[in-house]
């Protein structure tokens, strides 16, 4: 199930259309029928999305929760809203996973009040994967949380434990608080006291806390997860995607500076190939909403049908691990 965005519907659209021709499952687009049948007639030439593919659909929802709609009250009133029916729709069966490019503050609301979280967990986190040194970063919060409390922190490690361990298959996660030194006693009240409570907690939970991480240090590939409140988790996954846009901007313009440049490059360009898809976090789809009863995964507001694309089959793969039951199962048990 997708929905939402800034680019919706065209994007998603276009990403639905590019993704089903790889998946085995079925997407349901969920938004204004009438917009959507517009778009496809512009786009494809089709009267009915069904011609592209018999395993697209289109579920109706009138109403649209704006990015400046307060999230409690959007979700309480808003009930024909694609984010409210793609949520109803998971929580009574009818779909594995709900995929969403809007207001992240709703997504958080409902996915919490509709879904439900796991027993246990105190809040829910978004977990996106970001490029590290020859391997996944995951960072968690990236934003569902501006404000946390260390028992907070201490249930991130934990999703991220869980997740990495299960669903990748590391036997021993290294998972660090990201902080502005590696001393024990750096940063604000919230780093210092979760420090303490996840050096305590670590041997009791299984989990390998390797101290604090400097946002420097974090892409080694030395570390698996980094945790963080979701207002630092958020600023920095922004600063690296930006700087991601960055460094693929600068070498695209050197590369192109002049003719001789240009023929020089030419026998590196597998290997620019390999650094530019390496660097792109498109390649990493949306975030995972982990500590929900279901699986849902956030994309990015800015989604164009690429990352669309990319997110679609992230979201399906991460059905099919079975992942949020796994995390029932070992949460719930450790509780």
């Amino acid at each position: 199930m997708l929905c939402g965005g800034d680019n919706a519907p065209e994007a998603n659209i276009r990403g639905a259309v590019k993704a089903i021709k790889e998946i085995k499952s079925e997407i349901i687009l969920i938004g204004n029928e009438e917009i959507i049948n517009k778009k496809i007639k512009e786009i494809y030439n089709k009267e009915n999305i069904s011609e592209i593919s018999e395993r697209l659909k289109i579920q109706n929802a009138t109403e649209t929760i704006e990015m400046e709609d307060i999230p409690t009250q959007a979700i309480k009133n808003k009930k024909d809203s694609s984010m409210v029916v793609g949520f109803n729709m998971l929580k009574n069966g009818e779909g594995d996973v709900f995929v969403s490019a809007g207001n992240s503050g709703a997504l958080l609301t409902g996915a919490t009040l509709l879904v439900g979280r796991i027993k246990g967990v105190d809040r829910p986190a978004i977990a996106p994967m970001l490029p590290s040194y020859k391997k996944g970063l995951m960072l968690i919060d990236a934003g569902a949380n501006t404000n946390c409390k260390p028992i907070n922190l201490l249930q991130f490690a934990e999703f991220a434990n869980i997740y990495l361990k299960n669903i990748y298959n590391i036997k021993k996660p290294a998972i660090g608080l990201l902080n502005i030194g590696t001393e024990e006693t750096k940063g604000n009240d919230l780093m210092k006291e979760s420090y303490k409570l996840l050096k305590g907690n670590a041997e009791k939970y299984n989990i390998n806390f390797v101290g604090n991480v400097e946002g420097r240090e974090a892409f080694s590939g030395d570390i698996d997860a980094v945790v963080t409140d979701g207002f630092t988790g958020n600023i920095f996954l922004k600063t690296v995607e930006g700087f991601g846009k960055l460094v693929k901007r600068s070498l695209t313009e050197s590369l192109k500076k002049n003719i001789l440049s240009t023929l020089a490059c030419i026998p590196a360009l597998p290997g620019i190939k390999r650094f530019s898809k390496t660097m792109d976090y498109k390649e990493y789809g949306g975030a995972l909403f982990l500590g929900v009863k279901k699986p849902v995964v956030k994309a990015h507001g800015s989604s164009d049908e690429y990352l669309f694309y990319f997110t679609i089959k992230q979201a399906e793969k991460f059905a099919e691990s079975k992942a949020v039951d796994i995390l029932k199962q070992e949460f719930e048990k450790i509780k």
